[in-house]
């Protein structure tokens, strides 16, 4: 293997080793860095400590461009290339491979945040009344769900969720978040249920008695993300909701829907394990945005 591509599997797998970023993160990395090492190869570089700013500004021009990438890219997915370069770079720092970083030069692009799409909480109820809880795998595909939307989660921290870490006494769960950062949320009373109901239904009866994880497969393994993806469509469709949903959305609408309700920001970014408060106050403008929507419909001098 070329020695560039094995420094770049270390970095994917301190990446992930280190929960620096999600592993769609991690993908979409390893895609950026690779298309930059290729053009590398071409230039006749093998020695990532040899590139300079001149190689740098010629890769730059043929990306924004589109001649190396499937069409002319979006600020977004520039902003992303050159994240992921600037970290490769970092990391070839941090292990003494390359004295220098090419990427810090080039300005960050504004890149215009949108607002995440949301499930109501009408919508987030249909959608978990569909499941029947005689049926020991929809209690668990319930109770996956439920988790998520009930305590703001990660899909990968769901997946990743130890039984050891859940408190059913004092209804608090342990999560391992990005950064490999520890974060205790609380969850509410009918959570406690379900997990009740989920470890005497079905987790007893698949998982072993050594098993860490929380959440089981039917094939004895850590439930996948993929896995987590598709019984939400499945629910969709049985709950009748004429709408694209992705596991992010229950995470999205558990923090609107408690500031909706009053919690103050500080709070909702403690629960999500966001580092930036910035990034927590875009669920702000979902809730302005809904009373501004019910204060234009209702108020008698809106009309």
């Amino acid at each position: 293997m070329n020695d560039m591509y094995k420094t770049l599997d270390d970095f994917i797998r301190y990446m992930l080793d280190k929960r620096t970023g999600s592993k769609a993160t991690a993908d979409s990395y390893y895609r950026d860095i690779s298309r930059f090492l290729a053009f590398l190869e071409e230039k006749g570089i093998d020695d990532l400590s040899k590139v300079d700013k001149s190689i740098v500004f010629d890769y730059i021009d043929l990306l924004r461009s589109g001649k190396i990438s499937r069409g002319k890219i979006s600020n977004s997915t520039y902003a992303r290339n050159l994240s992921a370069l600037r970290s490769f770079y970092r990391f070839l720092n941090e292990r003494h491979l390359c004295d220098s970083n090419p990427f810090l030069q080039f300005r960050k692009v504004h890149v215009e945040k949108h607002l995440p799409d949301v499930l109501t909480f009408e919508q987030v109820e249909r959608l978990f009344a569909s499941f029947d809880l005689e049926d020991p795998l929809q209690v668990r595909n319930r109770c996956i769900l439920e988790t998520i939307y009930a305590c703001g989660l990660r899909v990968s921290e769901c997946c990743d969720l130890l039984i050891d870490k859940i408190d059913t006494h004092d209804m608090i769960l342990s999560v391992i978040g990005k950064g490999n950062k520890e974060r205790m949320v609380p969850y509410y009373p009918r959570l406690n249920e379900l997990f009740d109901l989920y470890i005497k239904m079905y987790r007893n009866e698949y998982a072993d008695e050594d098993f860490p994880y929380l959440f089981v497969s039917q094939r004895k393994d850590k439930i996948s993300p993929r896995s987590v993806q598709l019984m939400l469509e499945n629910a969709r469709i049985k709950a009748g909701l004429e709408i694209n949903v992705h596991p992010h959305m229950l995470r999205h609408s558990f923090a609107t829907h408690l500031l909706d309700n009053g919690a103050d920001l500080r709070t909702v970014q403690e629960l999500l394990g966001h580092e930036n408060l910035s990034t927590t106050q875009l669920y702000t403008h979902l809730t302005y945005d809904r009373l501004k929507k019910a204060v234009d419909s209702a108020h008698p001098h809106a009309k």
